[in-house]
C-alpha cells in the first residue's frame, strides 16, 4: 500500500542483511549490518571508521552516525505488524554525548510489548506515532550518541493519503 517495492516483498532476514550492506549510502559511510534476527526483533549495526567518514577533528562524522540508525525501527515494526499496517518514519533526533572513535555499534530491539501497544493503539483505526531510542556505542560499550526514532504507525484500512492538487 504506497510504501514502495522492498517493503511488500518478503526477504528473509539474511537477505535482508545483505541488501543493506550493499546499500551505496551505507557502503559508503563504514555501515555494516552485522545481525538481523530471524522474527526481526534485533538487528545490531555497526559504522566502522574510514577515511571518508571522518569530520574535521578525525573522529566519526555525525551524519554517518545518524544513518546508521535511521531505517531500523521502521522495518522492524513493518516486518513485525504486516500488510495490515502501514508504518512511516516520522521525525529523528540525535543527541551526541562523546566523540566517537573506532568501530560504534548500535543494538535495536523490538519487544513484544512494543507490538502489542501499536496493534492496541490502532484498532480503532487511530493512528499510533511512539518513539524508540538506541545507543550507539563505542569499542569499549560507552554511549557515544543517543537516536530517538519517532514512527507513524495505522492499519492500512484506515489509511487515507493526501490527494497531491496540481
Amino acid at each position: 500500500m504506497g510504501q514502495g517495492y522492498l517493503s511488500r516483498v518478503e526477504f528473509s532476514p539474511a537477505w535482508m542483511r545483505r541488501l543493506f550492506n550493499l546499500y551505496p549510502p551505507f557502503r559508503g559511510a563504514g555501515i555494516r549490518v552485522a545481525h538481523v534476527a530471524p522474527d526481526f526483533r534485533q538487528v545490531v549495526v555497526e559504522l566502522h571508521a574510514r577515511l571518508l567518514n571522518r569530520n574535521f577533528v578525525g573522529t566519526h562524522f555525525g551524519g554517518s552516525m545518524f544513518a546508521m540508525a535511521d531505517p531500523f525501527y521502521m522495518i522492524m515494526m513493518m516486518r513485525n505488524l504486516g500488510p495490515a499496517y502501514v508504518v512511516w518514519d516520522k521525525a529523528g533526533a540525535i543527541r551526541f554525548l562523546k566523540p566517537g572513535r573506532g568501530t560504534l555499534t548500535a543494538r535495536f530491539e523490538l519487544t513484544q510489548a512494543m507490538v502489542d501497544e501499536a496493534v492496541a493503539r490502532t484498532a480503532d483505526g487511530s493512528k499510533h506515532e511512539p518513539t524508540f531510542r538506541v545507543e550507539i556505542t563505542d569499542g569499549a560499550g560507552l554511549p557515544v550518541a543517543a537516536v530517538e526514532k519517532t514512527l507513524h504507525i495505522r492499519r492500512a484500512d484506515s489509511y487515507r493519503p493526501r490527494l497531491a492538487h496540481n
